[in-house]
């Protein structure tokens, strides 16, 4: 499956030479300001913000740059990069789109290229990079690394691990909870002859 992300990726492309849609990660009102004006220009296209600003401040940029809100979807299904993508890659099959621009700020491109081209490109959607100039240092590759090693968990088995930590403690307060008591009445006990 994996192998053949370029092949898919390569006839979304010639399907669908040119974006049909916009998609904008949220992490910033920047990045929502941009899409207003870059949607100006797009007239066509409706907007994709996922896990942006709440919906009273993003509905007002892009109101005040004048785009229908008809046109703007907001989704608050991602906790992460990862789940940006994986949590609205089937709304973009079911309504047929197969290429995208992906608006995020340029020091996280590279690690939303890698991830788009996994999950997206998986799914046969192809997508267009569009960097929003910020004063932020690059991510380091470890992260694009674990983000990469979890678009592929995605592929394989459906799930990100974006809960895992959440299971993880979860787990472990029900294990440590107990030890704690436990370690409290030991405690007790040793200590009242003590004093």
């Amino acid at each position: 499956m994996i192998g053949i992300i370029p092949l898919r990726l390569a006839i979304a492309q010639y399907q669908s030479p040119y974006p049909q849609a916009i998609l904008t990660l949220g992490g910033g009102r920047d990045r929502e300001r941009f899409t207003a004006q870059f949607a100006q220009t797009h007239p066509s296209l409706n907007i994709w913000v996922s896990s942006g600003s709440p919906p009273d401040i993003t509905y007002t940029i892009f109101q005040n740059a004048n785009i229908p809100i008809q046109r703007v979807h907001l989704d608050y299904h991602a906790v992460d990069t990862v789940t940006n993508f994986t949590s609205l890659v089937a709304d973009f099959k079911r309504r047929k789109i197969q290429h995208i621009y992906l608006i995020t700020s340029d020091y996280h491109i590279p690690r939303a290229k890698a991830i788009a081209t996994l999950v997206l490109g998986s799914q046969s959607i192809t997508f267009t990079p569009i960097a929003v100039s910020s004063n932020q240092p690059p991510e380091s590759w470890l992260r694009i690394l674990r983000d990469s090693i979890r678009a592929l968990l995605w592929i394989i088995t459906g799930h990100t691990g974006a809960t895992l930590k959440s299971q993880l403690i979860s787990h472990l307060s029900f294990v440590i909870r107990p030890l704690l008591f436990l370690g409290y009445i030991i405690y007790e006990n040793l200590c009242e002859p003590l004093r």
